[in-house]
């Protein structure tokens, strides 16, 4: 597919565009020129840290994703010319990172706001209100929890500072509902619009609610006959522009088809309505399993420096599913009506970037454990509070505790990626009766990988021990690497760090998606310790692959 290949095809055309750029340049081409530049073979991304791919291309263009990997149901602030984001980080602990930018297209990590698992976190809302800033997160019942709501309730942390303290997580009272927007009406106070059309008012101070949850918007219906998920209205997104408050909503459900997931918009006068829908809906869908981001919706609507508008929302990547939904950027134009427009296409091309100081894109995922990564670097999977304890560093190692009988159960350290090949490797040494070693984690049900206990490796396929019995040597210390070439994964083992035996399996894991397990996550590199004892980790290195 076109689409998805890396040449520099399309370099001379970029360098044909007027060094003057209208603020929707490539959207101003002419319908031949359009067409050349969506189906041209597109140029590679940029190398950034240790080569992981970096959305802007240096040249004035930026091309998506502009944060590679699972970072799914994006909330942007824009606060002065700072703007700040973060994602859904589901069972990792810490969690609800915070990103940084000046330009929209290149983020730098300012640091987890919640230290402590509530659960399943997801689709949360960044918000500043008067000095203060904001973070309403829904939450799903956790595993190692008891009597605890059996899908989700909504609660709140705040801080005086992005960079926190960030307080603890104060429980709102709502149950059964996701999703949280907050906005502020025309009458001073504050409300959270919530899934399915739903809103309840807050108190002045934000962490209460001050009245009922009701149902106070109808979402715009697609025809039947297109293929989605489910309608789903979830993601509402308020922001205030003119006369007109817009809602900015989701529906067609978040996996599935490639063609499911959906933007939406109406607006009102007043936050307590009539809404109206906007013309132009469905703001964005994918049309077709052939365009490059498939499944694309969860917006935020962001105005730019320059007074430019963008969407940043989530989609998967065709033909890489695995890597999770992505953080896309796409601009809007507004009509002469008071709607807007999107007007990026497929995003499989090059865009106009935005106006902004650009900074450091992303982090180093290489570690030698040196000081403290989690909460950016990595992050428990599926833990219990105060499991952070089970973590720590000392001579150049991390230790980590041994928890479970297997990884499935273990809460492993894990980190994010978001390169379509990639090299880790690690030195394992076993301390006490513990197993460990390294894996490609999707979940608790669905991973890959290598495991040492002294006296033999277990193959992990599938989510389980395979039958395969790899003739590695019965040491308690040794080294591992596994490769991900575009899908295509090879474990390796050696002694020495330099010489490697390929392991006798490869494996194919583009099934490894959310779509096989019913599960919105992605797969990841890992650290596991299983048994009484724990496992010493030194020199994990990471590097992208072309």
């Amino acid at each position: 597919m076109k689409t998805r290949r890396d040449a520099m095809k399309f370099a001379a055309g970029v360098a044909a565009i007027p060094a003057v750029l209208p603020p929707n340049a490539l959207a101003l081409a002419t319908a031949t020129e359009a067409n050349a530049a969506c189906h041209a073979d597109a140029p590679k991304w940029t190398g950034g840290i240790e080569g992981q791919r970096k959305a802007d291309l240096g040249n004035g263009f930026y091309r998506n994703p502009v944060i590679a990997g699972d970072y799914p149901d994006p909330s942007v602030l824009k606060d002065g010319d700072d703007y700040y984001m973060t994602h859904s980080s589901f069972e990792a602990s810490p969690g609800l990172l915070i990103w940084h930018s000046r330009d929209l297209v290149n983020w730098t990590p300012v640091g987890p706001a919640l230290r402590e698992p509530l659960g399943t976190v997801f689709a949360p809302d960044l918000v500043k209100h008067g000095d203060r800033y904001f973070i309403y997160i829904p939450f799903m019942r956790a595993p190692w929890s008891t009597g605890l709501a059996s899908f989700a309730n909504i609660y709140v942390i705040h801080a005086a500072s992005i960079d926190g303290p960030w307080s603890d997580p104060i429980d709102l009272g709502i149950g059964g509902l996701i999703d949280p927007g907050h906005v502020v009406g025309e009458d001073g106070h504050r409300y959270l619009f919530l899934s399915a059309g739903k809103r309840v008012r807050l108190s002045a101070d934000g962490v209460r609610t001050d009245g009922p949850v009701e149902t106070v918007y109808d979402g715009w219906r697609y025809p039947d006959d297109w293929i989605t998920e489910a309608y789903a209205l979830e993601g509402p997104k308020l922001f205030r522009r003119g006369d007109y408050f817009y809602l900015v909503s989701a529906v067609g459900g978040t996996g599935g088809p490639a063609t499911g997931h959906m933007i939406i918009a109406s607006r009102s006068r007043s936050i307590h309505g009539p809404w109206e829908h906007c013309p132009h809906n469905p703001i964005q869908r994918t049309r077709s399993d052939a365009e490059m981001w498939w499944s694309r919706g969860h917006a935020t609507c962001v105005e730019g420096t320059d007074g430019r508008w963008h969407m940043m929302y989530h989609g998967f990547e065709n033909g890489y599913r695995s890597l999770g939904r992505q953080t896309l950027l796409e601009p809007i134009e507004w009509t002469a009506e008071g709607w807007f427009k999107a007007t990026g296409g497929d995003l499989s091309r090059p865009l106009p970037k935005p106006a902004g100081r650009a900074g450091t894109h992303g982090f180093a995922r290489s570690d030698d454990f040196a000081k403290s990564g989690l909460g950016t670097r990595w992050s428990l999977h599926g833990s219990a509070p105060a499991e952070a304890g089970r973590v720590s560093l000392g001579g150049g190692a991390l230790t980590l505790a041994g928890k479970g009988t297997g990884p499935q159960d273990s809460s492993p350290l894990i980190q994010q990626v978001g390169d379509r090949a990639y090299d880790v490797s690690v030195e394992v040494e076993l301390v006490g009766a513990a197993t460990g070693g390294l894996l490609l984690f999707f979940n608790d049900r669905l991973f890959l990988g290598m495991g040492i206990d002294g006296q033999k490796m277990v193959t992990y396929r599938g989510g389980k021990p395979s039958y395969w019995a790899e003739p590695a040597p019965p040491l308690r210390r040794l080294f591992l690497r596994i490769v991900n070439d575009h899908q295509i994964v090879t474990f390796y083992y050696g002694t020495d760090g330099k010489a490697w035996i390929r392991h006798g399996v490869r494996n194919e894991v583009s099934g490894y998606n959310a779509n096989t397990t019913d599960d919105l996550l992605s797969l990841r590199p890992a650290l596991f310790a299983t048994g009484g004892g724990s496992v010493r980790f030194r020199r994990f290195a990471y590097k992208a692959r072309a």
